[in-house]
């Protein structure tokens, strides 16, 4: 069997993961004005990386938002299938985490909410609050809408500028509420507010705001694994916010390893095991 690609076509951005025979054979990430031009550059550019040529590619498995524009086609004449966009997710983020059951929180342009498990992957829900909340935030209030730009500016930032904390609204200390705990994002902006403040305010509000509703998602399961995945589970910023919250209401957050990959990597595994299923069935049907 050749390689496996697995593509997740996102809103702002394209991930390949490459199989073959199960194992990993790449990962690359490109960027591009639209879906159809950043597939096809994101899976010449893997294979120009990879040194390998469109004859190594057995199948595609497509999934992401914009898998739809491809529906029913083949890539460069490629074998391609579709991939549910959860199930890849799911199938991604517990590959990745090593756990076998978890709350999977895919942080994109927006964020989806899916539980996974050995049964497979059901989405519970999803929030507009995402990557594309922090660029178009930016954009207005910054006039920066490159995230790498945005990241940089936060670096410097201080919260204290921006963020209504518990201690600025009580006189005294509240069991369970630790006071340096966030009572209103820009509920304390100043006019000295710097724009590495307002950079910084604008991720942690985000981040908060995923990073809580992780929490309510769960809080009538016993299920504590919550793996976080997609481009933004890299920020530096998240973790505190993760780390915050784990203790004060007992999660354990993992953010694995080539988290930007998951759905892609869940997508190549799904396509590798309908590419071996047709592959034996071919097999039966042509025994003797």
């Amino acid at each position: 069997m050749g390689i496996v690609l697995g593509v997740d076509i996102g809103g702002s951005a394209t991930k390949v993961v490459g199989l073959r025979d199960g194992a990993p054979a790449g990962m690359l990430q490109v960027r591009a004005a639209d879906q159809i031009t950043s597939l096809y550059g994101a899976i010449g550019n893997f294979l120009r990386v990879r040194g390998a040529n469109l004859g190594d590619v057995s199948s595609i498995a497509l999934t992401g938002v914009g898998a739809s524009f491809f529906s029913g086609e083949q890539i460069y004449g490629i074998e391609t299938c579709q991939v549910s966009e959860f199930l890849a997710v799911g199938r991604g983020a517990l590959c990745l985490s090593g756990l076998s059951e978890a709350l999977v929180v895919s942080m994109g342009t927006g964020t989806a909410f899916v539980r996974a498990g050995e049964g497979g992957a059901e989405r519970l829900g999803g929030s507009g609050v995402g990557g594309g909340t922090i660029t178009g935030l930016a954009s207005q209030m910054l006039g920066k809408s490159d995230m790498d730009a945005i990241l940089a500016l936060a670096e410097a930032g201080r919260l204290g500028n921006v963020d209504l904390s518990v201690r600025d609204i009580t006189g005294c200390d509240i069991p369970s509420l630790p006071s340096d705990l966030t009572a209103a994002n820009f509920g304390k902006i100043k006019s000295t507010a710097s724009e590495s403040d307002i950079a910084l305010g604008i991720i942690n509000m985000v981040f908060e705001t995923v990073g809580m509703l992780a929490v309510f998602v769960l809080r009538n399961d016993a299920l504590r694994d919550v793996v976080l995945t997609g481009t933004l589970a890299t920020f530096p910023q998240l973790r505190p916010i993760l780390d915050r919250l784990s203790s004060l209401f007992g999660l354990a957050f993992t953010i694995p390893p080539n988290a930007v990959f998951a759905t892609a990597l869940g997508a190549a595994q799904t396509g590798a095991e309908r590419q071996c299923a047709k592959y034996s069935t071919n097999r039966s049907t042509q025994a003797p």
